[in-house]
């Protein structure tokens, strides 16, 4: 008998065959990475959430006027919440390949048999797991200690919580691939990710804002997902939540095949 009939020899994987199990691990394995360290990742931001609430609450009560007929508190939670789950989005990808670049770890992702297209799935869907975690915990919290939230369009919940945190988890691939070095990554958080934060219509009506400034809101996508979620609890919005939902789908479709020229190609990843 031929000594080769003792061994079982590997087949070429199919090109076209997705490997569930790598996509898999590869997902659980960034959804641990979180969970690790629990008290960082989804307590901290959630803690953040609940401190704007509560300042916003102490100290301006009822002194701010209603916002199209919506009480500023109930206007205000939304926006905090879809805040907090881009930014946490955003922070695990960036941070999860940049970290492995430094620790030199990020040989277990481009070893394996896994394609461009599973390594994308499975690390933007971890940064979407996390900041979809935040939020299922900052509602009932905010719900129950500062302002009861109704839901008014599930389905824009839905989608732009999906979507929205998936821009930011594509957008931090893209970053965690171009970084270096941890001060390359703060560039892009302190001058890209929080200004555009901030300049959302998160803690006010876009319409009380000078000319200027509407049209830097006009583009900023930011703008469009904290608006839609909003727009899903109080029934009302500050721009086409039509819009919106065509806006976000295509760049969400243009950083996905950007990502995936990026990893096919190894930039900064194997050298």
């Amino acid at each position: 008998m031929s000594d080769n009939s003792q061994f079982q020899w590997i087949q070429p994987r199919d090109p076209g065959k997705i490997n569930w199990y790598g996509l898999w691990t590869l997902y659980k394995k960034e959804v641990q990475r979180f969970f690790k360290i629990f008290l960082q990742t989804v307590a901290a931001p959630i803690a953040t959430t609940v401190l704007f609430m509560a300042i916003f609450t102490l100290a301006l009560g009822n002194l701010r006027p209603d916002i199209k007929g919506i009480p500023f508190i109930e206007f205000l939670a939304p926006g905090l919440i879809m805040m907090s789950i881009l930014q946490q989005a955003f922070n695990h990808t960036s941070s999860s390949l940049l970290v492995s670049k430094i620790q030199g770890n990020i040989v277990d992702m481009l070893m394996p048999p896994i394609s461009a297209v599973e390594m994308n799935v499975a690390i933007s869907m971890g940064g979407v797991t996390r900041g979809i975690v935040v939020a299922i915990v900052s509602l009932p919290c905010i719900h129950f200690l500062f302002v009861e939230l109704s839901v008014s369009n599930l389905w824009a919940i839905i989608f732009y919580s999906v979507f929205g945190s998936l821009f930011l988890s594509l957008l931090g691939v893209i970053t965690g691939i171009w970084s270096e070095k941890f001060d390359h990554l703060g560039t892009i958080t302190n001058f890209i990710i929080v200004p555009l934060s901030f300049l959302s219509g998160t803690f006010y009506s876009v319409d009380r804002m000078p000319d200027f400034a509407r049209i830097l809101i006009d583009y900023n996508p930011f703008f469009y997902i904290i608006d839609g979620f909003r727009y899903g609890f109080i029934g009302v919005s500050d721009s086409s939540i039509i819009f919106g939902v065509i806006f976000i789908l295509i760049l969400n479709i243009v950083l996905w095949f950007l990502n995936l020229y990026l990893l096919k190609k190894g930039w900064r990843l194997k050298t």
